[in-house]
């Protein structure tokens, strides 16, 4: 009776996992804890920079980014394969129900026999082959989750560099704006004089071109905006539907608050996703070496099988008409057709790459960092000069102001130095946002450690 009643429960169970929802036994592993994901993007570095409406944008492409989502989805991808490779390392059991109408010779009827078959196998690992194959898996774990921080730093480093670029051609086009202005009126004036004998006419068609000009780049600074605010919105997960709505802050209030370095640390490079990956890929392709050798060696399995066969169902269950198999062996194939050799010839090759890789990673890492400094340094350097050059031909334009206002000179000369002073005061803002963009490039370079 007892057995019937083991039975009975191993069918039930085995029905209740056939018609019951896979998700309800899935691992419900929560998407990406939005703590660690702060961590990867190093937030108080982008605190330093003083910008509220910025830190809102990085922090809702963290959280809405589709590239984000996907990059942590597959390392989930990656987790559930290792537990796939995993699930080798234990026994497997199945229960099975068999039934089967039969006629014996001799006989004109026939009779019924359902079979209830229990089994179970296993795998010895007593070289570590399975667990070896594990341990890969875990790099493999490793390596996903430092590409899903790279994918964090470099969406985050996009939103950055969109968003300064846009509140630069919030300024560009302003000061067009000022530019259109003054060519119209500079354009007016020529076109007077023209007619009052005083000019020529081809000095009143280079003035009008000029101001022809001045609208087409208007055009081009507005479309560029345009696109860069679609941008932004596919960066933070959003339709581009509202983008005009999008805040920013001014240009002006632009505050240049976080120092240039002299130098940068080299282990700034060790924390580098990319050379983590390099890393840990070195450690992988050594496992499966390992792992590839030791496949030459024999496998032990041990299988057990139980199965109760009766013509009455559940009736005659019972030791008498049990057939009981227990056993185990040992199998190491002789020819693979150079399968195996290939393998490990495949995997030493992949871990000479991986090393290849790795020296790669460093150097270049070395290289993008330098890179990133040295254009930080420097273009700190050319928008100082800017400055300076800015505020001479602001000082220039108020003596200009004031000899108008004598009536030293005329209109179009003040007309034409304001010109001046606006042209330099787009390449004032040109360099100046490069500065915040080239910090944001250092800041991508040292893997978001600096």
């Amino acid at each position: 009776m007892k057995i019937k009643k083991i039975i009975t429960l191993i069918l039930i169970f085995t029905m209740f996992i056939g018609y019951a929802p896979l998700e309800s036994f899935a691992a419900k592993k929560p998407s990406a804890d939005i703590n660690n994901t702060i961590s990867y993007v190093n937030i108080n570095w982008w605190k330093g920079l003083d910008d509220s409406i910025l830190i809102d944008y990085i922090l809702k492409a963290v959280e809405c980014n589709h590239d984000l989502k996907i990059s942590s989805l597959k390392v989930e991808e990656t987790r559930q394969n290792k537990n796939i490779q995993r699930s080798k390392e234990m026994p497997s059991i199945g229960v099975g129900a068999v039934p089967a109408l039969y006629k014996l010779p001799a006989s004109t009827s026939s009779d019924g026999l359902i079979s209830l078959p229990i089994y179970a196998s296993y795998e010895l690992d007593l070289f570590g082959k399975n667990r070896d194959k594990t341990k890969s898996f875990d790099k493999l774990i490793e390596i996903s989750a430092q590409n899903e921080r790279a994918a964090y730093i470099s969406v985050v480093s996009a939103v950055g560099s969109t968003y300064y670029n846009i509140v630069k051609l919030d300024k560009l086009i302003n000061l067009q704006e000022e530019i259109i202005k003054d060519r119209k009126q500079i354009y007016d004036l020529m076109k007077l004089s023209n007619e009052e004998g005083l000019i020529s006419t081809a000095d009143t068609v280079n003035a009008n071109k000029a101001y022809i000009r001045a609208n087409a780049d208007i055009i081009e600074l507005k479309k560029s905006r345009e696109r860069l605010l679609n941008m932004l919105a596919v960066l933070i997960g959003e339709s581009p539907e509202n983008k005009n709505n999008y805040a920013r802050i001014a240009y002006d209030d632009l505050i240049i608050n976080k120092s240039v370095p002299d130098s940068v640390s080299s282990d700034v490079i060790e924390n580098r996703p990319d050379y983590l990956s390099s890393e840990i890929m070195l450690e992988k392709t050594g496992i499966d070496i390992r792992a590839a050798k030791k496949d030459f060696l024999p496998s032990f399995n041990i299988l057990g099988l139980i199965s109760f066969s009766s013509t009455e169902f559940l009736s005659k269950m019972n030791w008498t008409n049990a057939v009981a198999v227990l056993g185990g062996g040992a199998l190491l194939p002789l020819f693979t057709g150079g399968a195996k050799i290939a393998n490990l010839k495949l995997q030493k090759n992949k871990y000479n790459q991986a090393v290849e890789n790795y020296k790669k990673t460093y150097i270049v890492s070395v290289q993008e960092i330098n890179d990133a400094l040295c254009d930080l340094k420097l273009d700190n350097e050319k928008y100082l000069k800017t400055l300076e050059n800015y505020n001479v031909e602001k000082s220039d334009f108020g003596y200009t102001q004031l000899k108008y206002k004598e009536g030293i000179i005329s209109n179009l000369d003040l007309l034409q130095k304001k010109e001046n002073l606006l042209v330099t005061e787009k390449q004032l803002t040109n360099d100046k946002i490069e500065y915040f963009i080239n910090q944001i490039s250092l800041y991508k370079a040292s893997g978001a450690k600096i």
